[in-house]
């Protein structure tokens, strides 16, 4: 079945939502060169990104302190629910994939550069 892919703008620069259904959600991320998502964690949703162009500094939380890690073209990340995370876009932007669990407004936002709550 052709499935309408839905454009989400964002202040950091958009979403590609391209699957959504009761049990999952696929998305893809286009993170402008600098920008930053918001420091965030989810109560139920469980992602997974895939960096298909460019790369990002990951910071997420393992026991308990926020760390930074360089993800690269063709590197994925699972982050489980309750876990601390925020993505950086390095100087030439990035393209990602997102997998996740459907619960698309489980955001709890913590710090946010853009003033969004």
């Amino acid at each position: 079945m052709r499935q309408a892919v839905r454009r989400v703008e964002k202040p950091w620069g958009y979403e590609l939502i391209f699957a959504h259904t009761e049990r999952y959600v696929g998305k893809l991320l286009h993170i402008e060169p600098g920008e930053a998502l918001s420091l965030q964690f989810h109560h139920r949703k469980d992602e997974t990104f895939f960096v298909a162009r460019g790369g990002i500094e990951l910071q997420v939380e393992e026991n308990g302190i926020l760390q930074p890690q360089r993800l690269e073209e063709g590197e994925s990340y699972h982050v489980t629910p309750g876990t601390r995370h925020r993505m950086v876009a390095g100087a030439e932007g990035c393209d990602l994939f997102e997998v996740s669990t459907a619960e698309l407004d489980d955001v709890v936002r913590l710090e946010d550069r853009y003033g969004r709550t």
